[in-house]
């Protein structure tokens, strides 16, 4: 079937805005009918086009640039093998390997799909051909299983972890803006610090567990460290390319943090998307990517045209009242419960987590119920930063779900090592733990911070 040649939503809008204009509001007195029109389409196109002045829309479409550079240059591959030639002699340590991986390449890698299924997962398969573990011949319990499990999990806690790591974080940024009138707007830093101890804990618990869920025959795997080191063998000493990419790399990691505000002043901080604008320029001025490069990044600039329509929609919801009159029903229903704001925002984020059954986008999922539910919780007296993180994080502890949850799920799950009925029940598992992780360490972390 031939897909449409424009994005039919905006365009629905903003045909709809131009005949409301030029149809019924009555034409001013004085006013000649094609100027009333002119006005009618330009304000439709103004509705249309608003959020493309969003920075954090432009900040997810370079960092996506930005990360090709870890794949073209081999850099990405080079970190994992490098992290199982540590930790790779046993089948356990393969995994902290492949999470650790995830992990290091998160902040710049906007897109969770390249990550960890474009990056980790050839390196995931690599390790469990080399055990002669395969899903055509019955043999992926050998290790290829548990590999395969570990590769997929580490995606949400990574995602959960930086604005930078999965492409829905900035539009959860900007209705978290949106829902407490520009009160809490989550910089880079604020949710890299306030993810950092629930993801680090998450991380280190998440192989173990799913080890212990679906125990590899082989658990002795003295031969991986070496395959990894060939591997790196193959890909000779760090490039000129792989060079730039992880100085680069590094150079936005302290800009997003802020570190040169810390010796230099406030003069010198600069804002997220400027910052990665600078990064991508260094990459084009220095060879590492062309402008061909950024123009064949498809996952680039679909995202920034469909968030920009999504941003759009979702501030046209609010600004209609749609939100407010959906949020304002369910409130009653839960006051009528009599369950206090506690056990409201339980079953708020509950509900959010595990609705996302039926979405086999993260993205769609957001758009449909974030701004609601964040309105409901904060009517009702959750304490507004952790209730805005708690379910921050959960749009991405969602993703373990399903083998359709997200971009990286069929990637993985279509490699055929997990049956639908071991995935389910891992991806329900792992999504008790992360939840249960984040609200009680994260919320002794938060507490800490001084988050309320």
């Amino acid at each position: 079937m031939q897909t449409l040649p424009f994005k039919l939503w905006p365009t629905i809008i903003a045909v709809a805005v131009t005949l409301l204009i030029w149809l019924v509001i009555p034409l001013p007195e004085g006013l000649a009918p094609k100027a009333w029109l002119m006005l009618a389409i330009f304000v439709a196109i103004d509705v249309a086009l608003s959020s493309y002045a969003n920075s954090l829309i432009w900040l997810i479409a370079i960092a996506i640039m930005i990360s090709r550079g870890l794949i073209k240059t081999g850099l990405g591959a080079r970190i994992g093998y490098y992290f199982i030639s540590i930790f790779g002699k046993r089948t356990l340590g393969i995994g902290y390997g492949l999470a650790f991986s995830e992990l290091t390449i998160a902040p710049v890698t906007p897109s969770n799909t390249a990550r960890g299924g474009g990056i980790i997962h050839p390196i995931m398969r690599s390790i469990a051909h080399s055990f002669d573990s395969h899903p055509e011949d019955n043999t992926s319990g050998r290790i290829g299983k548990y590999l395969a499990l570990v590769n997929y999990h580490s995606n949400p806690i990574t995602s959960a972890m930086f604005v930078t790591a999965t492409a829905p974080n900035p539009l959860t940024v900007q209705l978290i803006a949106d829902a407490t009138g520009a009160e809490i707007q989550l910089s880079w830093l604020t949710w890299a610090v306030a993810m950092l101890l629930p993801g680090l804990v998450a991380i280190l618990a998440m192989p173990y567990i799913l080890y212990l869920l679906y125990p590899p025959e082989i658990k002795e795997t003295p031969n991986a460290t070496q395959i990894a080191r060939d591997k790196l063998a193959e890909l000779g000493k760090i490039s000129r390319n792989e060079g730039i990419m992880l100085f680069v790399f590094l150079v936005l990691l302290l800009m997003w943090a802020d570190i040169p505000a810390i010796f230099l002043g406030d003069a010198v901080t600069l804002n997220t998307t400027t910052s990665a604008f600078i990064g991508l320029s260094m990459l084009l001025l220095t060879g590492v990517l062309t402008w061909d490069d950024v123009l064949k990044e498809k996952n680039a600039w679909d995202t920034l045209l469909w968030f920009g329509a999504l941003i759009m929609m979702a501030s046209q919801l609010k600004e209609t009242g749609l939100v407010d009159w959906f949020s304002a029903n369910m409130q009653d229903w839960i006051t009528m419960m009599g369950i206090g704001w506690a056990g409201a925002s339980a079953l708020l984020v509950l509900t959010f987590l595990y609705t996302h059954y039926f979405f086999a986008s993260t993205t769609a999922h957001i758009t449909a119920m974030m701004a609601a539910f964040l309105t409901v919780g904060l009517s009702l007296g959750a304490p507004p930063m952790p209730f805005v993180l708690i379910m921050a994080a959960t749009s991405s502890i969602m993703m373990t779900l399903t083998h359709y949850a997200t971009g990286t799920s069929p990637v993985i799950y279509g490699s055929g090592y997990l049956t639908l009925g071991e995935w389910w029940k891992a991806g329900f598992i792992m999504s008790v733990v992360n939840l249960i992780i984040w609200v009680i360490v994260g919320g002794l972390w938060w507490k800490l911070l001084g988050h309320y």
